[in-house]
């Protein structure tokens, strides 16, 4: 059985006050319980050492939202995976929807961070999903399909023992509607088998793939109930342990 992984994307909230907050709550929350789960959070740049200070004694790993494909260099506002590398950081969400609409990333942009993050020694969780446009007209398979091999071009086998999935349709991502769990595992699946046609069976196999989108406590367990969902990249319910909190233990208990 494949390790839930519950991540917990911040996006551009929280202060130092209350982000070193949240990571303290968290710590409590999960300290000294021997998880059979993986927990991943991932503050704003600024916040991230303070928040790793916190949050990694209790066991909790610390990912950045995003980072830039070069080493160093003349490239204003960018950070680079060694400085990620260097403050403590364990992982980086890459290709997220917000990137790839909002600010207009590419599979090409993405797939070079994502190269460069793997090679650098962090784990990426790689975000595809597709627009409710192209769900509607029955384009979810291929929009996932392009976003897959555009993101994962000459990122080996061997490689992908650093790569979670994460699969966000980005309509239900801050929407408050939520993919069904027979929608989730379809995609999950169809995922599934891409990466077992693409590579092997065995990297099909061990390979975490994740939804988001709109997960809360109420619906937490029926999504990583299904077969081929690994976990949860959580958005705006991982700003609170009262929220985040029974997520994860949604986690504990399917592990059990």
């Amino acid at each position: 059985m494949r390790r839930y992984l519950i991540a917990g994307n911040w996006k551009m909230n929280t202060s130092l006050e209350t982000g070193t907050a949240l990571a303290s709550g968290l710590a409590d929350h999960v300290r000294g319980r021997d998880l059979p789960v993986d927990v991943l959070v991932c503050p704003p740049f600024p916040y991230l050492a303070a928040v790793k200070a916190t949050a990694g004694e209790a066991g909790i790993s610390v990912g950045a939202q995003n980072c830039y494909f070069e080493a160093s260099g003349a490239f204003t506002g960018e950070v680079s995976v060694d400085m990620l590398k260097d403050i403590g950081c364990d992982s980086v969400i890459l290709g997220h929807s917000e990137r790839r609409h909002v600010l207009k990333e590419c599979d090409d942009m993405i797939n070079k961070k994502t190269k460069a993050a793997i090679e650098g020694g962090l784990q990426v969780v790689l975000c595809v999903g597709e627009l409710l446009e192209e769900r509607e007209a029955d384009k979810t398979e291929a929009v996932l399909d392009e976003q897959m091999a555009g993101g994962l071009k000459d990122v080996s086998a061997e490689q992908m023992a650093n790569v979670v999935i994460a699969y966000e349709p980005v309509w239900a991502i801050g929407t408050g509607k939520t993919a069904s769990p027979e929608q989730a595992e379809q995609a999950h699946a169809h995922l599934r088998k891409w990466l077992a046609d693409r590579y092997t069976s065995e990297v099909a196999e061990q390979t975490r793939i994740l939804y988001g989108g709109s997960v809360k406590p109420a619906n937490a367990k029926e999504l990583l109930g299904q077969q081929n969902v690994d976990g949860a990249l959580v958005g705006g319910a991982s700003l609170t342990v009262d929220n985040f909190g029974p997520i994860i233990d949604a986690g504990v208990e399917l592990s059990a």
